[in-house]
Parts: C-alpha cells; sequence; structure tokens
C-alpha cells in the first residue's frame, strides 16, 4: 500500500506546532482563571459552613418571623412556578417519552420502556432540569434582590439592629429552594410520564396503560426515592447558597448586580452539574 507522501509533512507540522512555546499571555489567561475559580470555591464553600451552621443552631431562633419567610420562598419559588413546570413536562413527555416508546416499539423492545423512562426521567433529567428552570426564574431574583440590598445598606441596618443576615436571609431561601425542587420535580416527572403515554396512544403503538405504568413500576427501586429526595435537596442548596453567596459576599454598586447575577448564574450550573455527577458515581457504586 502507498503512503501519502503529504503525512510526513503534516506530521512535522504538527509536531512543531506543539514544540511552540505558548504566549505569556495564554498562561497569564489561564493562571487568573484558576485563582479566581479556586478563590470562588473556597468562598461558596465558607458561606454554605456558615449557612448550614446558622441553620443547625437558629432553625427554631425566632421562628415567628423565619418559618413564614420559608412559607414564602416555597410559594415563590414552588407554587407560581407550577404552570411553567406543567408546560415543560408535556413538553419532555412529547419528546422524550413518546419518541423512546415509539422507537423502542418499532425494535421489540417494549418491554425496557419502563426501565428507560426511570433511568431518564427519574434518575437523571427530571431533577437537573427543575433545578436549571428554577435557577434561571428564582437564582437570579435573589441575586438582584440582596444584591441589591447590599448596595443599598439594608444588609447593613439588619446588622446594627442585632439581626443575623445570614439567619433572616439565607437560611428560609435555602430550606424553601430545597423543597420547592423536591416538589417540582415530581410534579414534573408525573406529568412528563402521563402525557408521554396520552402521545404515544395517539401513535397507535401497542402497549397499554397497565404494561407501561408495570414497567416503570418494577423499574424503580428504593434507592431512586432517596436519590431523588437528596439530588434535588442538594440542588436547591446549591443554587441559594451560590446566589445568595454573589449578592451579599462583597458590596456591589448598583451596576455590578447584572455582573453577579451572570457568576451566580454559570456557577450554579457548574455545580448543579459536578453534584449530579457525583450522584451517578454514588449510584453506580450502590
Amino acid at each position: 500500500m502507498d503512503k501519502d507522501p503529504a503525512q510526513p509533512e503534516v506530521t512535522t507540522w504538527l509536531q512543531t506546532v506543539m514544540a511552540m512555546p505558548l504566549p505569556r499571555s495564554y498562561h497569564n489567561f489561564v493562571g487568573r482563571q484558576i485563582f479566581r475559580f479556586l478563590q470562588t470555591t473556597q468562598g461558596v464553600g465558607a458561606f454554605a459552613l456558615i449557612t448550614l451552621g446558622v441553620t443547625l443552631t437558629k432553625f427554631n431562633d425566632a421562628w415567628r418571623v423565619t418559618h413564614p419567610l420559608i412559607r414564602a420562598q416555597i410559594d415563590r419559588a414552588g407554587t407560581r412556578l407550577l404552570p411553567g413546570i406543567v408546560f415543560f413536562g408535556l413538553a419532555l413527555g412529547l419528546v422524550i417519552v413518546a419518541q423512546t416508546v415509539t422507537v423502542l416499539n418499532k425494535f421489540g423492545a417494549g418491554q425496557y420502556a419502563g426501565t428507560v423512562m426511570v433511568s431518564v426521567l427519574v434518575r437523571e433529567l427530571g431533577p437537573l432540569a427543575t433545578a436549571l428552570l428554577v435557577m434561571a426564574r428564582v437564582g437570579t431574583a435573589i441575586v438582584v434582590e440582596l444584591g441589591l440590598s447590599r448596595a443599598q445598606g439594608e444588609v447593613e441596618a439588619l446588622e446594627a439592629l442585632g439581626i443575623d443576615p445570614v439567619h433572616y436571609l439565607v437560611m428560609p431561601r435555602v430550606i424553601g429552594l430545597a423543597a420547592a425542587i423536591f416538589s417540582l420535580t415530581v410534579y414534573l416527572i408525573l406529568v412528563a410520564l402521563i402525557s408521554g403515554y396520552v402521545f404515544v396512544f395517539l401513535q397507535d403503538v401497542s402497549l397499554t396503560p397497565g404494561d407501561y405504568f408495570s414497567q416503570i413500576a418494577r423499574a424503580l427501586e428504593w434507592e431512586d426515592f432517596v436519590l431523588l429526595g437528596l439530588k434535588t435537596a442538594t440542588f436547591g442548596a446549591i443554587i441559594a447558597t451560590v446566589t445568595c453567596f454573589q449578592g451579599l459576599a462583597q458590596r456591589l454598586r448598583l451596576e455590578d448586580v447584572s455582573d453577579a447575577t451572570t457568576r451566580a448564574v454559570a456557577q450554579s450550573v457548574v455545580g448543579c452539574v459536578l453534584a449530579d455527577a457525583l450522584f451517578i458515581l454514588v449510584y453506580v457504586a450502590m
């Protein structure tokens, strides 16, 4: 077989390019990004530990004030977002469930529909998609609210009155978002599974409702319910902690609030994806 005469030239060119030193500006850029990442991770981690300590030690302190705030956050992040979750669940039912079941039946693998739905919706897509929706709707609003409060001196006024801002502002949001994401995830999964089968039924697929839901019931295990609760609570805690940190960690000028919101969204997405990957490893190891 004849060798391509251009191959040695390409190899030599690649070796030359790989051997070229990177510009100093590139090293400086990478170094700054790594330093910022480590600095942000340290700050968010310390803020999360402070929030956890306040939640464990002061949960029932001034409960007449904090508990209504928790219920208000659950209503804000849960009840008001329910119509959007229902609409998104219908879309997932059409795109994911209906298409998957149709393809499986086409290849004679309809008996695996329940297992696939549990793996896709219950274990992965449902919790993560709900967390991202809540982050986009509520998380950004938290950064703006707290950032403006800090910029206008309202947080310092609370401290001057002897009120702990973490107890009054952060703890209700952490608990509220954790509870809201869990509830919304359950609604999203139910709507997606039911609407998906309706679309499948309209396509005359030979899969009865009893077979469809019995497959899902057989595929579910007790670990799925435990991990669903832990995963959604973790996502809620991550989103609330990151957004509150960006709003309260430093004094912001009014023009800095938009940048803080952008950072909070990016860091929340990264945190939720990393947490989801960790839960996948835990599930595989179980």
